[in-house]
């Protein structure tokens, strides 16, 4: 079974009135939104996912990143694993416009981080969807990420202060 190739995926993040626009045209109200030094922090609700009860996001532009992590719904559940996933970060006016680079690191904390889409990255670059230049980029801040984490014994919250963030991750 072969990869869909989609159009790209462009994600609006208005934090004045604390709205998400997804690509797919669902928008979703954002519980918190705050633009911090370092990027954009925000969490929403998701009430579709029967296992996770929230997503929080931070966007890092400077590093071409998006963290996330959902919060599961049971207090008893497995966490799942943060994922550092390539962006390209526009900033118009007050609204923050993430393209997805369809390629990132699933890093489940106290284990090795692993690349993850690498078969829809695979797909984008050869359907055309994603330009060679977002390609790169998106090669480029992985390897890069992974290297870093490597070096930090895959420590997310090293990493983080590493690059001069120092909020708690993931910030339950």
């Amino acid at each position: 079974m072969g990869t869909v190739i989609t159009p790209q995926l462009i994600d609006v993040v208005d934090p004045v009135a604390a709205v998400r626009s997804y690509s797919s045209g669902t928008t979703r109200a954002l519980r918190n939104c705050a633009i911090e030094r370092w990027g954009l922090r925000m969490e929403c609700p998701t009430p579709e996912d029967p296992f996770a009860e929230s997503e929080v996001t931070w966007l890092m532009p400077e590093l071409n990143l998006r963290l996330t992590h959902q919060k599961p719904r049971s207090r008893h559940a497995r966490p799942a694993p943060s994922e550092l996933t390539a962006v390209r970060v526009i900033r118009d006016g007050r609204l923050w416009r993430t393209v997805d680079l369809l390629l990132g690191l699933a890093a489940p904390g106290g284990t090795s981080a692993r690349i993850v889409r690498s078969e829809d990255f695979a797909a984008a670059v050869a359907g055309r969807v994603l330009r060679a230049a977002d390609a790169d980029l998106a090669l480029r801040t992985v390897h890069q990420t992974l290297e870093e984490l490597s070096r930090l014994r895959h420590d997310l919250g090293s990493w983080l202060a590493y690059k001069r963030i120092f909020e708690v991750w993931p910030p339950y």
